[in-house]
């Protein structure tokens, strides 16, 4: 079957789009993606109370994975330094509660625009890697927030040059720092669904991925030193040993794209 037939068999309307009406449906496409988005993030600013009590739960010695630890009892101290800034952030706070909440939805959008253009095995190999990146975004995410980013904030906003100087970590700073630790966990367990991709292309094997594998653990060392800029040997082995599983588990998935392809 040829790529046009098969967008004769899929699309909507059993017709070949013209320019202007694919362009015409990727509009539609992203008005109802941004629409969905728009109303979970006016759900999540509604629920203030709820959403804030998640975001900031880390910031005390109650949170689970600290209790879990049997870590000491410990508070930090948030102050508000910008007559906007509360607000700003519960704004900017509830846009990316709709935004994670909306992606199933976005990603469907996104992918049903552009399945008719694939052929039927292409299709159902983008629906598994778009499905996967998904997946493995949301549980970066959950490593994020009950591991690496309550112990970056416990011994970032805890430590002290001197006992007659007291933190005071301001709203900003305890946001910008949890909305950038989630989003570069979760991109780092994208990797092996990139490396599933790599792999189809035949540009990756995973007797390469073998015979680098000390390369790659010094590698994730440094990236997770950039990740958490703590000097705490613990923090730094707890934010490695997610990313190295991922290496080894890609080293296990990329030689199955073979048997897949053939």
């Amino acid at each position: 079957m040829s790529r046009e037939q098969g967008v004769q068999t899929t699309a909507a309307t059993g017709k070949v789009l013209s320019f202007w009406e694919h362009l015409d449906e990727l509009r539609w496409t992203i008005l109802r993606s941004l629409g969905v988005v728009v109303l979970f993030a006016v759900v999540a600013f509604c629920m203030k109370d709820w959403l804030f009590a998640v975001v900031l739960a880390p910031h005390d010695s109650s949170f689970i994975t600290f209790r879990m630890m049997g870590a000491e009892p410990f508070s930090l101290h948030l102050v508000n330094t910008a007559l906007t800034e509360q607000f700003m952030t519960h704004m900017r706070t509830a846009c990316y509660a709709g935004l994670l909440c909306a992606l199933p939805y976005v990603l469907y959008e996104l992918f049903r625009f552009v399945s008719p253009a694939l052929y039927r095995n292409e299709r159902r190999a983008a629906q598994w890697m778009v499905l996967s990146a998904y997946v493995m975004f949301v549980v970066g995410t959950l490593v994020c927030y009950f591991i690496i980013f309550p112990l970056t904030v416990r011994f970032l906003g805890t430590y002290q040059v001197s006992t007659d100087v007291e933190n005071m970590l301001t709203l900003q700073s305890y946001m910008d720092t949890f909305f950038t630790l989630c989003l570069l966990i979760g991109l780092v367990f994208e990797l092996p669904v990139v490396s599933f991709i790599l792999g189809r292309l035949h540009v990756l094997s995973g007797s390469l991925m073998r015979h680098f594998r000390r390369h790659a653990v010094v590698a994730i060392l440094i990236v997770a030193a950039i990740i958490t800029p703590t000097t705490d040997v613990f923090t730094l082995l707890v934010v490695s040993l997610p990313i190295w599983l991922l290496y080894e588990v890609s080293i296990w998935l990329v030689p199955r794209t073979t048997d897949i392809n053939n």
